[in-house]
């Protein structure tokens, strides 16, 4: 059987490392490619791989030739490039991949608000050229969509078929791509599963900038014994998914081996803790630490909890971590433990 072939956009990222390594895993040939404006080469530390930059990926090309080099399983080929680049599209047009793994973005509500022009055009226009550029020429789309489509919500646990309303411009982005990716799958037949992760935590994410989620950006501030950030009245609640989960859900999504057309899953837990009750089991572990408030965020909405029964049912994925683990796992990440 032919080695599958993977481009996942955002290689470098925090979740998007977590992807390509267990392609990497499972044998998969992965080309990524990272802008590194947000990713780090780094986070694929351990990894055998290539780096080129898109304007030298014609040279790459003619000196790896051949069906012994391109069925090669487990091959990594970093693209340092914008994921809408011409190059990166060409090879799309090509046919090089069977599927797309789409995490690149401007990511964080708070900064789509800030910038909500700039975070329009990297998230919804870019995303619409490289599923363009995928029409008739990849098996699957696999797009990573976001819990803020529902913005603040009546029904918790939140289904599938849960209204939505975006309380910030990165979650409408979203929704409007999922929009974009049910027009292609009816116009087009494009495959295009979008999987709306909730909130995603884990070893490898940086909480060095004002956009972090809580969990990173308060073992960023513990490593430093910096005071952590607790943001209104810290009784706002989490859907807290692990990133190692959330990787193999989109494994899931690639290996259904039926055809899929349009599909929309949640990625979540189905449980939820509030940013109190986080803060009280750090204060257990790290008795000297301290806590400032702040006001809440514009944007963010009160509360998270999904229904994971759909993407349980149809494509027989469950999340493995619960969080409590999976917080001690990240601290040790940050060698706190």
């Amino acid at each position: 059987m032919r080695t599958r072939r993977a481009l996942v956009t955002g290689c470098c990222g925090f979740i998007g490392s977590h992807v390509t390594r267990q392609l990497v895993d499972a044998g998969w040939q992965v080309e990524g490619v990272d802008d590194l404006s947000n990713g780090d080469i780094a986070a694929l530390t351990g990894l055998e791989f290539r780096t080129v930059t898109e304007h030298l990926l014609h040279l790459y090309d003619q000196n790896n030739q051949g069906p012994a080099v391109i069925e090669s399983p487990g091959k990594l080929l970093v693209i340092t490039s914008d994921f809408a680049a011409g190059p990166i599209l060409s090879r799309v047009a090509a046919g090089k991949y069977d599927v797309i793994f789409h995490l690149a973005a401007n990511p964080r509500v708070e900064y789509s608000v800030k910038f909500p022009a700039l975070t329009t055009h990297t998230n919804v226009q870019k995303t619409v050229e490289l599923m363009s550029a995928g029409i008739d020429n990849i098996s699957r789309f696999v797009f990573a969509s976001s819990s803020a489509c529902y913005g603040e919500v009546e029904q918790l646990p939140t289904g599938e078929d849960s209204s939505c309303s975006p309380s910030s411009p990165y979650g409408l982005q979203k929704l409007i791509v999922e929009k974009f990716g049910k027009m292609y799958s009816d116009l087009y037949n494009m495959d295009f599963v979008a999987l709306r992760f909730f909130n995603v935590y884990g070893p490898g994410q940086l909480g060095d900038s004002p956009y972090s989620t809580a969990v990173a950006a308060w073992c960023t501030r513990i490593k430093k014994d910096d005071p952590l950030r607790s943001d209104g009245d810290g009784e706002q609640t989490r859907d807290m998914v692990y990133v190692k989960d959330v990787a193999s859900a989109m494994l899931a999504a690639a290996n259904h081996p039926e055809d899929l057309g349009y599909k929309m899953y949640n990625v979540a837990t189905g449980d939820s803790l509030s940013n109190n009750q986080i803060l009280n089991n750090l204060r257990e572990r790290f008795p000297d630490l301290t806590v400032t408030h702040a006001p809440e965020r514009p944007g963010d909405v009160k509360h998270t909890l999904g229904n994971i029964h759909k993407i349980s049912d149809e494509l027989g994925w469950n999340p493995k971590t619960g969080f409590w683990d999976g917080l001690s796992e990240t601290l040790e990440w940050w060698e706190l433990l």
